[in-house]
């Protein structure tokens, strides 16, 4: 397949450059590699923007199902949805469930049959139980664990080794001896917190290198108490997650946190099963949540996950005065470079996974291409 004459995104200068780009075998390829059936295939791209697919890192569920159901059928529901929103590597996330549950929950993997038509799992995001009560959001209290090594492990063996963020406290005991042991096992976020700057900076210098959901969940930046997101602002290996549904972050904010931490956001979802799905009452990690318009929220007034997607996250950033490029960057390089899968994807780069959008000039989805 040829795409031709397309505003094609370049990951390593955030330019967009007019060319085109060839696809064998399902992924990228130098024009000397492909023969004149490879080339019988043409899209003409001109006038649209060519971007990667979509990388969601962070994500509960959509379509009316959630990934702590442990329902193969309703997950590959779930990537369907994402995939026709441009979602083309998607890390479905846990909710803090007992032990059983959670099992049970990462066994929904190993029978999932990945089909065409579905964002490919490119791991997944434990979100708990290893959180700080204080902090616990949209989490059931009764079920958050304090951090344990073998649990984890038994976790990841049992997926595979297919976690690719853990969600940790790092105030809570234990908190330091899991980072220094499991650092290079998985990437570990920190986050529902309420740990101060100096405990934040200990975390980070000890391996823990992502954040979950930045603002949410942890103490506020202050001037006198800059909490985890001081110290993450601080640190050039810290990738920082944002949800840009307009809801859990102020547009101010949000371009504030461009400028913090330049190349380092990813945009994410943070979505609930009611992602896609009209207002009423859903169900998230046992806890009923209450959706109305694009809140979501639980009895207590908490705000929950969100109910919108990656792609119009990426729309809305860009809406909030984000560089097109910046708000591309952070939905698809800096995830995958985030999770250690941009070998793979998150460019359009010969040799890796041919996932390509093609986008109008409104940032209006055309196209998915895989």
């Amino acid at each position: 397949m040829i795409i031709k004459n397309g505003l094609v995104f370049d990951s390593e200068s955030k330019q967009f450059l007019i060319k085109d780009i060839f696809i064998k075998n399902q992924q990228f390829a130098n024009e000397a590699d492909m023969t004149d059936a490879d080339l019988a295939e043409a899209v003409d791209a001109e006038g649209l923007y060519v971007i990667p697919g979509l990388i969601d890192v962070h994500s509960h569920g959509a379509a009316g199902f959630d990934f702590s159901d442990a329902d193969p059928q309703g997950l590959a529901q779930i990537l369907r949805y994402e995939k026709s929103c441009g979602i083309t590597s998607y890390c479905p996330t846990t909710m803090t469930l007992d032990r059983e549950r959670i099992f049970k929950i990462i066994d929904t993997l190993n029978q999932l049959e990945q089909k065409e038509d579905m964002a490919h799992v490119a791991g997944i995001n434990m979100e708990g139980p290893f959180l700080d009560a204080k902090k616990k959001g949209a989490h059931v209290e009764q079920c958050i664990q304090q951090p344990d090594i073998d649990f984890f492990r038994e976790c990841n063996q049992k997926s595979g080794n297919r976690i690719r963020l853990v969600t940790l406290a790092p105030n809570v005991p234990g908190a330091m001896e899991f980072i220094h042991a499991l650092k290079d096992e998985t990437k570990i976020s920190l986050g529902h917190t309420a740990a101060d700057y100096e405990t934040a900076k200990e975390a980070i210098d000890g391996g823990a290198d992502h954040v979950t959901h930045l603002y949410n969940a942890m103490q506020p930046f202050s001037h006198r108490a800059p909490g985890l997101i001081g110290a993450a602002a601080e640190s050039d290996t810290c990738m920082a997650e944002l949800i840009c549904d307009g809801i859990h972050v102020h547009e101010s904010v949000v371009r504030a946190t461009f400028s913090m931490f330049p190349d380092r956001v990813v945009l994410i979802s943070d979505s609930m099963r009611a992602a896609g799905m009209k207002d009423g009452s859903y169900e998230l990690g046992g806890q009923q949540v209450t959706v109305d318009g694009k809140l979501a929220t639980l009895a207590d007034g908490t705000i929950a996950g969100s109910v919108t997607n990656l792609y119009k996250c990426m729309q809305t950033a860009v809406s909030f005065g984000i560089p097109l490029e910046e708000a591309v960057a952070a939905a698809t390089a800096n995830p995958a470079k985030s999770i250690g899968i941009y070998d793979k994807v998150g460019s359009i780069s010969v040799g890796k996974q041919a996932d390509v959008l093609l986008l109008d000039k409104e940032l209006n989805l055309k196209k998915v291409i895989t």
